[in-house]
C-alpha cells in the first residue's frame, strides 16, 4: 500500500514536505531482580509469502502495538527467489519496508516505499511513532536527509528536509543523514539525532519544522573536523550521533554510538553527565540506542550495543552496569548487529537488527 498526495509546504527555516516461550536464554538478573528471556513465538509469520530485510529500527506505540521498518533492498536473491524473474524458488519476496505487529505478534498493518510528494529513502533507517499515533520513518543513505510523517496507514502528512541537500552540522535549514528522533509532546518539540553526517542534536517545533535550537558534544557549537573516533574525551560528537531520548524528568539522552558513550543535557542543550560502555569498543561503537524502564522513576534504561550484541541494564542516575543479556550468534535471543531498541508498558523488550541479522526479536521480563 503506497500513499502520497500533500503538497509541499515550506517554512521560514528549514526544508517542509510536510507465551510459549522458547529457546530461552538463562536469565540475566539486573538491579530490579528480574532478567529477560527471549520469546521465540514473536513475531509470527509473515503472510504473502513475505521475507524481512535488516530492521533498520523499531518503535512501540501507546498501544503496545510494535513498528518496525525494514530494508527490503539488503534480500540477497537466496531470500527473494520468489519475486525473481523467472523465480528461482518457492519463498520469498520482500515485505512492504513499514510493519505493525501487535503484542502477541499479529501482523496488523505493513506498508510503505516510493510514493507522490514524499522522498523516500534510499536505506531505511529509524523510525518513531508520536503521540497521535502517526509514524515518522527516515534514512541513512548518503543522500538521505529527510525524515517523513505518515498517518498509521501510511498517508503522507509531512516531510522535513529534503533528499541530497545537506548544510553541515550548524545548518538551520537543512539535516544532515538523521538517524533517529522523539517529540516532546508537551513542549511540541520534535528532537532529532542528526546523525550519520552531522554531528548534532537539533530541536525544531513538531508541527511545522521550524528551527528552534541545536548542539553539538557537551552542549557545545558543533564542529564538522574530522577527529578520531573511539574517543569517550572526545570534544565533539562522532558519526553517528545514533538515538536521542526523553526521559520523565526532562533530560535529553544521546547516543554517541562510535564514541562509546552516552551524554545526558537539559532541553535546552545545558550539558549534564556522560557514561562510558564497553570503552574499548572499536567498529560501530558501543551505543547504539536506549530506552527507559517503565516505572515512575524510570531507574533504569537498557543501552543496545550492536557492536559485543548484547543489552546492557543500566542505572539511570549512576550509569552503572547491573546486568546484561546477549551475545553474538543467530540462535534465538542471540544478535547479528543490534541496531535499536524498544519497550511496552508491561516492561517487555524488543530489538531490532541489522547487518545480517535482518530479524526483530521481543524479550519478557522473568522474576
Amino acid at each position: 500500500m503506497q500513499h502520497g498526495k500533500t503538497l509541499a509546504l515550506a517554512t521560514t527555516v528549514i526544508a517542509v514536505t510536510f507465551i510459549v516461550i522458547g529457546c530461552t536464554q538463562r536469565p540475566v538478573r539486573e538491579g530490579a531482580g528480574a532478567g529477560y528471556a527471549v520469546d521465540a513465538t514473536w513475531p509470527k509469520p509473515l503472510p504473502n509469502n513475505w521475507i524481512l530485510g535488516q530492521v533498520a529500527g523499531i518503535a512501540v506505540d501507546a498501544r503496545d502495538h510494535v513498528w518496525l521498518i525494514h530494508r527490503p533492498k539488503t534480500l540477497i536473491d537466496e531470500e527473494k527467489g520468489a519475486a525473481l524473474n523467472p523465480p528461482r524458488a518457492k519463498c520469498c519476496a520482500a515485505a512492504p519496508p513499514v510493519i505493525e505487529f501487535d503484542a502477541v505478534g499479529n501482523l496488523l498493518r505493513a506498508w510503505g516505499g516510493p510514493g507522490q510528494g514524499y522522498e523516500w529513502p534510499e536505506n531505511e533507517h529509524g523510525i518513531y511513532v508520536d503521540g497521535q499515533g502517526n509514524v515518522w520513518v527516515g534514512g541513512n543513505d548518503p543522500k538521505d536527509h529527510q525524515l517523513i510523517k505518515f498517518t498509521p496507514d501510511g498517508k503522507f502528512l509531512m516531510q522535513i528536509g529534503r533528499a541530497g541537500q545537506t548544510g553541515g552540522s550548524n545548518s538551520a535549514t537543512l539535516l544532515g543523514r538523521p538517524a533517529h528522533l522523539e517529540i516532546d509532546a508537551k513542549a511540541n518539540e520534535l528532537y532529532i539525532a542528526d546523525g550519520y553526517a552531522n554531528k548534532r542534536v537539533i530541536v525544531l517545533d513538531a508541527a511545522s519544522g521550524v528551527y528552534k535550537r541545536h548542539w553539538g558534544a557537551y552542549g557545545k557549537v558543533p564542529s564538522d573536523d574530522k577527529l578520531p573516533m573511539y574517543n569517550p574525551q572526545s570534544p565533539q560528537f562522532a558519526n553517528p550521533v545514533h538515538c536521542v531520548r526523553l526521559s520523565n524528568d526532562n533530560l535529553v539522552y544521546v547516543c554517541d554510538r562510535a564514541n562509546n558513550r552516552v551524554q545526558v543535557f537539559q532541553k535546552d542543550g545545558t550539558f549534564l553527565k556522560q557514561f562510558v560502555f564497553e570503552e574499548k569498543s572499536l567498529g560501530s561503537g558501543s551505543s547504539f540506542d536506549l530506552v527507559f524502564s517503565g516505572d515512575a522513576d524510570q531507574k533504569y534504561f537498557y543501552l543496545a550495543d550492536g557492536t559485543n550484541d548484547q543489552v546492557l541494564t543500566v542505572e539511570r542516575g549512576s550509569g552503572r552496569v547491573v546486568g546484561s543479556f546477549g551475545r553474538p550468534g543467530r540462535y534465538a535471543g542471540q544478535f547479528l548487529v543490534l541496531h535499536n531498541i524498544g519497550i511496552d508498558s508491561k516492561g517487555n523488550l524488543y530489538t531490532a537488527e541489522v547487518g545480517s541479522g535482518k530479524r526483530a526479536q521481543k524479550f519478557r521480563p522473568v522474576n
